[in-house]
């Protein structure tokens, strides 16, 4: 499987201005949070990056893009009839070819010196399957994202086979269907945000799109499908995932870029100092 093709969905009402916020990256250089995105699909080995937008909203990415922009294809979503259909709106882009899908909301900030995409391509390349990069999230978090259950894959760590795809399900839910062998109680695997699917994902979309006009079209959906028709695969990447969209969101990503770059040291001082200022 060779990637060399990423989708950014940027398009949701309430993500289209989450990635043209200003953060400082773990060199401590001044970048918006799109750019950020772009440079870790590239550190992946990517050439070319679909953008799926809101129409009238090209010339700011473009602008958030920066230097990067040259690499990008915008792709207009029409009408907002759920993310499954932003997504299927690249399928001209991506064509035949395998792709590496990310939001344009989630920053992503790796354990290691690999990029939390570039491993998981490199995942996706060895397995030669789709994988979904997945996180272990405390059920309170549960209506946030979409999670997977499944079993091990034996002899690969942090690797796992996938057997159930549910979209934000409850607690009870996940209960009954979720429950994947050796992870913590009250913990399932939610979606990173991340995922390097195959052309099959988007005939399946396609054909979602065609039965739903009406729009409620998932990607989940689409993912539960896949699992029944090939082998689709979830890993736990050496790394975490920030929703720049959540309460503090921006302000918990900005501080992990901050602590995970070579000013480490100087960011805990400062917020040492600041904390030690607080009054009692």
């Amino acid at each position: 499987m060779n990637i060399k093709k990423a989708v950014i969905t940027a398009a949701g009402k309430n993500q289209r201005t989450l990635p043209l916020q200003s953060l400082v990256d773990r060199d401590g250089v001044s970048k918006t949070a799109l750019a950020i995105i772009i440079e870790e699909a590239l550190s992946a080995g990517v050439e070319e990056i679909g953008l799926v937008v809101h129409p009238g909203d090209q010339p700011a990415f473009a602008a958030a893009a920066g230097s990067h922009a040259s690499r990008l294809t915008f792709i207009e979503q029409t009408q907002p009839l759920g993310y499954g259909h932003a997504v299927a709106s690249a399928r001209g882009f991506t064509g035949a070819n395998p792709f590496l899908l990310m939001v344009g909301d989630h920053l992503y900030v790796s354990s290691e010196s690999k990029g939390c995409a570039r491993q998981l391509v490199e995942m996706a390349s060895s397995q030669d399957a789709s994988v979904s990069a997945v996180q272990a999230t405390h059920e309170s978090k549960l209506p946030y994202y979409g999670a997977i259950g499944g079993k091990r894959v034996a002899g690969v760590s942090e690797l796992y086979e996938v057997s159930e795809v549910l979209e934000k399900p409850t607690p009870t839910e996940a209960e009954q269907r979720l429950i994947v062998p050796g992870l913590r109680a009250g913990h399932y695997l939610c979606f990173f945000g991340m995922h390097v699917l195959t052309p099959s994902v988007m005939e399946i979309l396609s054909s979602l799109v065609a039965s739903k006009p009406n729009g409620g079209i998932h990607l989940s959906a689409a993912l539960s499908t896949l699992a029944r028709r090939e082998r689709y695969l979830a890993a736990e990447l050496k790394g975490r995932r920030y929703d720049i969209g959540a309460r503090f969101g921006l302000l918990t990503a900005q501080l992990a870029l901050s602590l995970s770059g070579a000013d480490r040291d100087e960011v805990l001082a400062g917020l040492v100092e600041l904390l030690a200022a607080r009054k009692p």
